[in-house]
């Protein structure tokens, strides 16, 4: 999982704005479409979405920033073209090929509420699954659409299915291109759905469409609202310090494709993982699939191919700490019939709740306590002392 994570910091922090040239008339206003991009082959996206007139966010390649500083980076872009008046709001889709399939995933689950729907190519979601912050809550008002090629990828289709993320699953070999452009371009993002949902561990990523939660206190528990976190699975990892590796990549064994700066380990970038315990790596995937059928730390061997010569390396068997932190969860709906606003949270001491004008009148409760009966639109700044919910204004 580390090495995953690895990877992702390595590709990108910086974000720049470049727009591919439109074919035929521009949206009225002069707002088009937005693809956010998050693998590196810019070239072939420019070339997709060329004919629909739309702009692209590019995520290019930058050193040592973190996985969620990326997608931070690529939601404060996404509010830089917004305000700037070029670039629809309601039509802002996410898209990734290859590696960067787990980091449309992830970044669904994280700024759920900038999209209009996703693109994941190829891939796997699974990285994304195993930072333990792929929650199904997230994914439900963002339209998923995942097109895998591996022989396995429907069982993982199902087990995020499973686990409620509703995604929408199509084997590789048909998909057309025209097809997916049509698929994304149909959707458009709702900025006050009737019914929102959403689960975070960090107030970084506490904002929820019409919702913004500002304060948390673990103690503050509600068993009505689960967690809905995906569960991780827990993978070995070998002790050979921090490298990143292409799980698509065919093989032989395992390509060293990223060294952690000032890596003091025994491998070097190009090298191969070919063999552990003396049993033979075919390629990338069949080493994941070997490290998450291990359960015990041990001792191991592993031989690498470097150029010509094969080199013996003793190292360790490990296994990550697994302790999932305490996370957050807000769940609303505005009932048109009833004219009421309700909404129920856990972990959730203060929230900042915007109300549209086609709401109001209305009542609004919280975790069941009516707080007031809303005459005006607009912002409220709820907050939760000594078990007392209170509404107000905000400031």
């Amino acid at each position: 999982m580390r090495n995953w994570r690895t990877r992702f910091a390595l590709v990108c922090a910086t974000i720049s704005l470049w727009a591919a040239a439109p074919a035929g008339a521009q949206p009225a206003g002069g707002k088009t479409p937005a693809l956010v991009v998050l693998d590196s082959d810019l070239a072939q996206w420019q070339s997709w979405v060329q004919p629909l007139g739309w702009r692209v966010l590019s995520v290019s390649a930058a050193a040592n920033a973190g996985i969620d500083a990326q997608v931070q980076a690529a939601a404060e872009q996404v509010s830089d073209a917004i305000q700037s008046g070029s670039v629809d709001p309601l039509r802002v889709y996410v898209a990734g090929r290859g590696e960067a399939a787990a980091a449309v995933f992830y970044t669904v689950s994280r700024e759920p509420d900038l999209w209009a729907a996703a693109l994941a190519i190829g891939g796997s979601p699974r990285p994304a699954i195993d930072t333990d912050r792929l929650y199904a809550a997230n994914v439900t008002n963002v339209p998923l659409l995942w097109i895998s090629s591996g022989a396995d990828d429907q069982a993982m289709a199902e087990r995020l299915h499973s686990a409620g993320i509703p995604i929408e699953w199509r084997a590789g070999a048909t998909a057309k291109v025209n097809e997916i452009l049509q698929w994304l371009g149909s959707h458009a993002r709702e900025p006050f759905p009737a019914s929102i949902d959403c689960e975070t561990n960090s107030p970084a990523f506490a904002s929820c469409y019409w919702i913004r939660m500002t304060k948390f206190d673990p103690n503050e528990r509600n068993d009505v609202l689960p967690s809905t976190r995906m569960p991780a699975s827990i993978h070995a990892s070998l002790d050979l310090g921090g490298f990143g590796f292409k799980t698509d990549d065919s093989g032989p064994g395992v390509l060293v494709a990223f060294l952690l700066p000032k890596y003091s380990g025994p491998l070097r970038i190009g090298d191969r993982i070919v063999a552990l315990d003396g049993r033979e790596i075919p390629d990338a995937r069949r080493y994941v699939e070997i490290m998450s059928q291990i359960t015990e730390e041990r001792p191991a061997t592993v031989m690498v191919q470097r150029g010509k010569v094969r080199v013996r390396i003793e190292t360790r068997i490990i296994l990550p700490p697994h302790a999932p932190a305490t996370t957050a969860r807000v769940q609303a709906q505005y009932l048109p019939a009833e004219k009421a606003v309700q909404i129920v949270s856990r972990t959730v001491t203060e929230m900042r709740v915007t109300i549209p004008a086609g709401w109001v009148p209305a009542t609004l409760d919280w975790n069941g306590v009516p707080l007031e009966k809303m005459e005006t639109p607009g912002c409220r700044l709820l907050t939760m002392e000594k078990e007392l919910e209170k509404s107000g204004a905000c400031p």
